[in-house]
């Protein structure tokens, strides 16, 4: 071997030994800043935060009902007979106690004129017995039974003039009467549909609320609804509340009475109710997404000086998207609302700044 090839292969040897030297301390160095790159990694990061501000809040039930009729009624005649006259117009507002139709009561008013003639001429024959009877020349056997007659005649007027009534159909209310279903001169009898009365000024609100509010609404308590599909917003007031709870569905029933002075809704529509059962003007409040539950509580993450910090905090009220805080925070407080899971004690957070929407 040549003193040109041993060189070479020292060389080579000396690059090996060097390689094995160096190359751990250099992994170990690469590990390192690895290290450094991850932990800094986890002690920052990126959160939605909101201010909390004490303001107006409201614990807010809802529920669906219909809208009920104030009073309601088909009308039919109480006896059988042929319809002789129709006082109505289908579709027009009527009054209580007005005539709507009539039955033939001919064969009833013979019967009772007849009657009448009786009744005077017992009258005038008791008249001239009661004479007779100061006088003693008649017996006070014969008297009472003149005054027994003339008592079951002026009965049997009665039963003809309540017979004559039942051909009659009055309003038992005010209200709208809908579309008829017979004519004149129809045979009708005690099971024939006349037409449907319907009082809507006001109109009933049926609805239910779960188990849980039972007591907490009561008559007097108000409420807003809306129509399906509408944006108007209508109030109410609730004014009877259901005694006990149905135990099939776990849910209280309450009824409610809305104006419609000018009859603008119908019964019969579905509607969406919200019913406000306690309300607070000045409550400190935060998102729901901002509460952490925890075992013994509930807490949340609080950003001072670039840094988050838990707190311990009490609720109060809840909503759909809020809940109030009680204890734990202070108004002005910035409390995180969004990568809370990432969170821990004492680390370092970076605010995302608001999202502003494009203006065209």
């Amino acid at each position: 071997m040549n003193k040109k090839v041993k060189t070479v292969i020292w060389i080579l040897a000396g690059i090996i030994v060097a390689s094995i030297l160096v190359f751990p301390k250099l992994k170990s160095l690469n590990n390192r800043d690895r290290s450094r790159q991850n932990q800094a990694g986890q002690t920052s990061t990126m959160v939605r935060t909101v201010v909390a501000n004490p303001g107006r809040l409201r614990e807010i039930i809802k529920a669906s009902g219909s809208l009920l009729a104030d009073e309601e009624v088909d009308l039919a005649f109480e006896t059988s007979g042929k319809i002789t006259a129709i006082y109505f117009t289908e579709g027009a507002h009527v009054k209580k106690g007005q005539l709507l139709a009539k039955l033939n009561d001919d064969e009833l008013k013979a019967e009772s004129g007849k009657l009448e003639i009786q009744k005077k001429l017992a009258m005038e024959k008791a008249e001239r017995q009661k004479v007779l009877l100061d006088k003693e020349a008649v017996s006070q056997e014969s008297y009472d039974q003149l005054k027994t007659d003339l008592q079951g005649i002026e009965a049997e007027i009665e039963i003809l003039l309540a017979r004559i009534a039942e051909t009659e159909i009055h309003a038992p209310f005010d209200g709208i009467i809908g579309l008829r279903y017979v004519s004149e001169g129809a045979f009708v009898t005690s099971s024939t549909f006349i037409a449907r009365l319907v009082k809507i000024r006001p109109l009933k609100i049926d609805f239910s609320i779960p188990e849980r509010y039972a007591g907490m609404v009561k008559p007097g308590t108000n409420l807003t609804f809306r129509l399906e599909d509408a944006v108007t917003t209508y109030h109410a007031r609730v004014y009877a509340v259901e005694p006990g709870i149905d135990t099939k569905t776990r849910t209280i029933a309450l009824r409610a009475v809305y104006d419609n002075r000018n009859e603008e809704l119908q019964p019969g529509r579905f509607v969406s109710i919200e019913l406000v059962i306690r309300e607070k003007e000045d409550a400190l409040q935060v998102p729901t997404e901002c509460i952490i539950p925890e075992l013994g509580g509930e807490k949340v993450f609080i950003v001072r000086n670039g840094r988050a910090w838990s707190s311990q905090v009490k609720t109060g009220l809840r909503t759909e998207g809020t809940i109030e805080i009680l204890e734990g925070i202070s108004p002005g407080d910035t409390v995180v609302v969004s990568g809370i899971m990432q969170l821990r004690n004492d680390m370092q957070v970076v605010i995302e700044p608001e999202q502003k929407t494009n203006q065209d």
